[in-house]
């Protein structure tokens, strides 16, 4: 489970990243990551809308992709918001796949350049 201080719970700050961040689609997934100035911690959201599927469904997917960015936390620069967007595929997706998107899509926005400007 991601500590308090690794959630995003604005709002505010999850349009900022969306709108403002840097982002990396996959089948599966929109990867978002933006530079946050005011924050000395790697904070992540997760968007998982209906279009996923049942509750149930988006749960597990939410889930996971808590269960993912714990992993990816010990690897990331401090002081970047990620945005994680769930596409519908998200739902029948496999564990091993999931966190190869999730991955591959932040290795390739930090490959760009320094998230953190």
């Amino acid at each position: 489970m991601l500590a308090k201080a690794n959630r995003i719970t604005r709002g505010a700050d999850y349009k900022a990243t969306v709108r403002r961040g840097i982002r990396a689609t996959d089948t599966n997934t929109v990867t978002y990551l933006r530079p946050n100035p005011d924050s000395q911690v790697v904070r992540f959201g997760f968007i998982v809308a209906k279009t996923v599927g049942t509750a149930n469904r988006r749960n597990l997917v939410r889930r996971r992709l808590k269960a993912i960015a714990h992993e990816l936390l010990p690897e990331m620069t401090p002081g970047v918001d990620v945005v994680i967007r769930a596409l519908p595929g998200s739902a029948q997706a496999e564990w091993a796949t999931l966190h190869e998107e999730v991955t591959r899509s932040v290795s390739r926005i930090t490959s760009r350049g320094n998230p953190r400007r």
